[in-house]
């Protein structure tokens, strides 16, 4: 990537520069950040250790526990430290790096989502024909495809805005260098790179959201035509998670990223890129985990795993040896 800027790092804004709150909010973040990381790889380890999850669905669900693990970790360091120790600046490259890791991982997730969405249908719509319908090599496709179209996005995003020039203001309005915000600042003329952002990133959210709505047309169809009040419940329940998850991304991404720049409301951006990219990872595995029989009971399994290994006693009551 040719430098073709004399900004040699930038500062960011934090959410609010209000001395009263900025304790208060690092402990919060903080929170919020080790909820995230004790649920993300928490729920990793649980699949791994339990090969009862080793399925399609906890194959991605893994995944997006990954994803949104890394994700998190690329903004919310950084973001506490600011509140902790009043940090507020970041290299060039390093912001350059944040950037493309957070466009990549978040393309991830978005068609990590697709997939599951996929896969949901095929367990709902077409459940004798699962086994072969989502082989290990299927699986292995969707998540890999999701990984390589993320960081050619990430590629094509960090080319776009850093072969601008930025030679005026170094003032990022966001509390990470995100892609409207960083772009906003260069000095050269952005229309066509504003124009791209905007239509890889409609591309990309159209793509996966038009997988996810057919496969939930056809689940709802199969849902309607069941005659089984156990059947009804059962797919109504395999579906739930993955529903409240796909609500709360694609309504705080397509808030941010889909409308004009024109109507862009830093302050409202921020806001809400605070539910994508701290809240979302900390609520996704609460979400699967809260709602779901099979990892609570892998989670009880564990615990008693545990107990054993610790030496704790096991009472049997009612029969006493002689």
């Amino acid at each position: 990537m040719e430098n073709n800027s004399e900004v040699t790092e930038f500062i960011l804004l934090r959410l609010t520069n209000v001395p009263e709150l900025q304790i208060p909010l690092f402990i919060m973040f903080t929170l919020i950040y080790l909820i995230s990381v004790v649920g993300n790889l928490g729920i990793i380890i649980l699949i791994l250790m339990d090969f009862r999850l080793h399925t399609p669905m906890y194959f991605f669900l893994s995944n997006l526990s990954f994803v949104d693990f890394c994700y998190s970790t690329t903004v919310t360091p950084k973001v506490m430290a600011g509140f902790l120790i009043g940090d507020k600046i970041i290299s060039y490259n390093a912001c350059a790096a944040q950037m493309f890791f957070f466009v990549a991982l978040a393309t991830v997730e978005n068609f990590l989502l697709a997939s599951m969405a996929y896969d949901r249908y095929a367990a709902v719509c077409k459940p004798l024909h699962y086994t072969t319908t989502m082989t290990t090599g299927v699986c292995a496709h969707l998540a890999i495809g999701s990984y390589v179209f993320g960081f050619l996005n990430a590629s094509v995003h960090i080319r776009d805005t850093f072969s601008l020039s930025f030679c005026m203001s170094n003032l990022v309005h966001h509390f990470f260098c995100d892609v409207p915000a960083v772009m906003s600042l260069s000095c050269s003329d952005r229309h066509v790179s504003e124009l791209i952002l905007v239509s890889v990133a409609r591309f990309n959210i159209f793509f996966a959201l038009l997988a996810i709505l057919i496969s939930y047309l056809f689940i709802f169809v199969t849902i309607l035509k069941m005659h089984s009040a156990e059947g009804y419940q059962k797919a109504l329940s395999t579906c739930a998670s993955h529903l409240i998850t796909v609500s709360i991304f694609y309504g705080t991404i397509i808030f941010t990223y889909l409308q004009p720049s024109s109507s862009h409301f830093m302050d409202i951006d921020k806001t809400a890129s605070v539910f994508y990219t701290m809240v979302i990872p900390m609520l996704n595995p609460l979400v699967y985990s809260l709602r779901n029989k099979e990892v609570k009971n892998a989670v009880k399994k564990l615990v008693e795993k545990a107990k054993l290994s610790l030496g704790f006693p096991c009472y049997s009551y009612g029969v006493h040896n002689t």
